[in-house]
């Protein structure tokens, strides 16, 4: 509720403040105020919609989009409250002025309508922005009645202080005020970019830098008053993420800084670009540091593995989709040499356990496919291949020996990880065909085996290690690819603003019209008392 509330009075006060200024000109130069009320009342009628509507979209869409549209209404609302500080940081002191300005042409032109206007488009900015924050502090807020509760009890306030000002029965000093809640909405904005980073994570948009950093149970326990204010207006969770805290750090920090900046302290007009070319200097050094010193880690396997069987170990060689699997130590071996061929045509890409693999599966078919297959089996040679009597021979009416027909189906099938072996695995199928030593008939049967494979431990143990690793790198990305990223970014803006600058400093001044009116006294002069104010 506090947050809203602070968030309604500061948007309210700054649309009361454009409107009693524009309405002290009107009466000053008695022009109607009909106008005014009427683009008022338009703005603010547009900006309840805009809000409603948004809400209405939401909830009209799935979980997973209405995660997704919850990050674009944060992002949007931590632009918004971050420009309307900087806006207010900079023209606050000359607010009034710049106003009267603009009064002082519409008048001239000969028409209230575009004073009208003017009104219309402050309030609607505003009350869009309004809209916006608070939706987005609604979806961060555990009690959403609460929340509204407050945005209305902070824009009546709003309204009330706005027109003691337009009366003069209020003395408020804006500047300070102004100054305050611009430091509480940064630590806001702050708990909306911890929001919108979460939902992002749940709209499967941020996947990196999820590790938990600390536990703030002890600070925020549920129930309690800190609770309340560190979860509930502040928007910190008891269990921020890595990237979170990133977020949260380089946000607030710098915006804080600039809310809190002593004027004294501001460099001259002269001095300002030079100011921006060492802090981009300074930012593109950072980036540069982290893509360069942070340690990306890579587990890289061997090429050759260990195996059980019918060989004692294999190699593979590949280069893209194809390459070449060498055995050694086996009797029954595929391909001359003890070399089997990984043709580009058996290979395609897989996954296993999160872990992106190359493999190939490449099969043989034959009689014999290239092995000395026996051509006669006695009763005693089927026991030793089965381990017992095959189904459909009778040992007293058909006792053998027989005459033996073999097919038989060689797969071989190979995966790797960056040219390094994960897995591989020969098995056979052989079917046999018996015929002869008093067999009525013919009578199939198959034979299944594992000529040689790499140890299954060894695979659960190498594809977790993997697994592992490729979170690690995910996870280093934050820091080696992601955040030097954003440094560079704002090191080229800062370049782009020193450059604007001194684009500035070299044009020709130019004579700016005093927008004073001359008519009027100068007792009823509130414009003039707000700026006074605001100063």
């Amino acid at each position: 509720m506090l947050a809203t509330l602070v968030i309604g009075l500061r948007e309210g006060l700054e649309a009361t403040l454009v409107v009693g200024i524009i309405a002290a000109f009107l009466r000053r130069n008695r022009v109607p105020l009909a106008p005014m009320w009427i683009g008022v009342g338009v703005a603010v009628l547009m900006s309840i919609g805009v809000g409603l509507g948004l809400q209405a979209v939401e909830q009209a869409l799935p979980q997973a989009e209405q995660e997704g549209m919850e990050t674009v209404i944060g992002v949007v609302a931590v632009v918004f409250v971050t420009g309307m500080i900087v806006w207010m940081r900079t023209h606050a002191r000359t607010m009034a002025k710049d106003l009267e300005a603009s009064a002082t042409a519409a008048v001239g032109r000969g028409t209230a309508w575009a004073l009208a206007g003017m009104a219309f488009l402050a309030v609607l900015k505003e009350g869009f922005e309004t809209s916006v924050f608070l939706l987005a502090t609604f979806q961060a807020s555990s009690d959403t009645g609460l929340a509204a509760l407050g945005a209305v009890v902070g824009i009546a306030v709003a309204v009330a202080v706005g027109y003691g000002l337009y009366t003069g029965g209020v003395r408020l000093d804006l500047g300070r005020f102004f100054t305050a809640t611009g430091v509480f909405l940064v630590l806001v904005a702050g708990g909306l970019v911890l929001t919108l980073l979460r939902h992002a994570h749940e709209a499967g948009w941020v996947v990196i830098g999820q590790q938990r950093t600390l536990d703030l149970g002890w600070l925020a326990p549920n129930g309690s008053v800190r609770g309340a204010l560190v979860t509930g207006v502040l928007g910190i969770p008891a269990d921020p993420r890595v990237i979170e805290v990133l977020g949260w750090v380089l946000y607030v920090v710098p915006v804080l800084a600039l809310s809190l900046w002593p004027r004294t302290w501001k460099p001259s007009a002269a001095r300002v670009p030079a100011v921006r070319v060492l802090v981009a200097s300074g930012l593109a050094v950072a980036a540069l540091a982290l893509a360069l010193a942070v340690p990306a880690g890579h587990l890289t396997l061997p090429a050759t593995a260990a195996v059980t069987g019918d060989a004692s170990s294999i190699t593979a060689r590949v280069s893209g989709a194809s390459g070449v699997l060498r055995v050694r130590g086996s009797g029954r071996q595929a391909g001359p040499g003890g070399s089997i061929a990984l043709p580009a045509s058996a290979h395609r890409r897989a996954a296993r356990a999160g872990v992106a693999t190359d493999r190939w599966q490449v099969t043989t078919t034959g009689a014999g496919a290239g092995t000395d297959r026996p051509a006669s089996l006695t009763l005693d040679d089927l026991v030793a291949l089965f381990g017992r009597v095959p189904v459909g021979i009778a040992p007293s009416t058909a006792p053998g020996p027989y005459r033996a027909s073999w097919t038989v189906r060689d797969t071989v099938t190979v995966e790797t990880v960056d040219s390094g072996l994960l897995d591989a695995t020969r098995s056979e199928r052989a079917v046999l065909t018996l015929t002869g030593g008093g067999l009525p008939a013919a009578r199939t049967t198959t034979l299944d085996r594992d000529v040689w494979t790499v140890p299954s431990a060894r695979v659960d143990r190498t594809t977790a290690a993997l697994a592992a690793d490729r979170q690690h790198a995910a996870e280093l990305r934050l820091w080696t690819l992601w955040l030097p990223i954003a440094l560079g970014i704002a090191a080229a803006a800062q370049l782009l603003l020193a450059l604007r600058d001194r684009r500035r400093l070299g044009a020709p001044a130019t004579t700016r019209p005093d927008p004073t009116p001359t008519r009027g006294p100068p007792a009823v002069d509130h414009a003039r008392s707000a700026d006074h104010a605001v100063r």
